[in-house]
C-alpha cells in the first residue's frame, strides 16, 4: 500500500517558492496579532486597562498588519513584558548561529 502525501505537502509542491514565502509571511503577521491579544488576556488585562493606550488603540494594534517595533515595545511594556529579537540564518532557525539583536 502506497502512503499518500499529506494534502498540505501536495499543495506546497504545486506552488512557487515565492508564493509560499508570501503566504508564510502573511501567516506570521496574523499569528503575531493573535498572540498579542492572547498575551494580554493571559495576564488578565482588558483592552481598557492597558496603560499608555486607549481601548481603541489596543484594538487597532492587535489587528494591524504592520507594527512599529517602538510601538510593540511600548505595548509590551504596558503589559509588564519585555521583547527579544533574534537573528538566525534562513533555512536553519534552530541554528547555533542565533544572535540576540535586541533585548528590552
Amino acid at each position: 500500500m502506497t502512503k499518500k502525501a499529506h494534502p498540505i505537502s501536495e499543495l506546497d509542491a504545486k506552488m512557487k517558492p515565492e508564493v509560499l514565502e508570501k503566504a508564510r509571511m502573511l501567516y506570521e503577521r496574523e499569528r503575531l496579532n493573535i498572540k498579542l491579544g492572547q498575551l494580554r488576556e493571559k495576564h488578565g488585562i482588558r483592552q481598557n486597562d492597558v496603560s499608555s493606550f486607549t481601548q481603541t488603540a489596543v484594538s487597532k494594534l492587535e489587528n494591524r498588519k504592520d507594527i512599529k517595533i517602538s510601538t510593540l515595545i511600548d505595548y509590551l511594556d504596558s503589559l509588564g513584558m519585555g521583547l527579544e529579537i533574534r537573528t538566525y540564518p534562513k533555512g536553519n532557525p534552530v541554528s547555533a548561529e542565533q544572535e540576540i539583536l535586541l533585548r528590552i
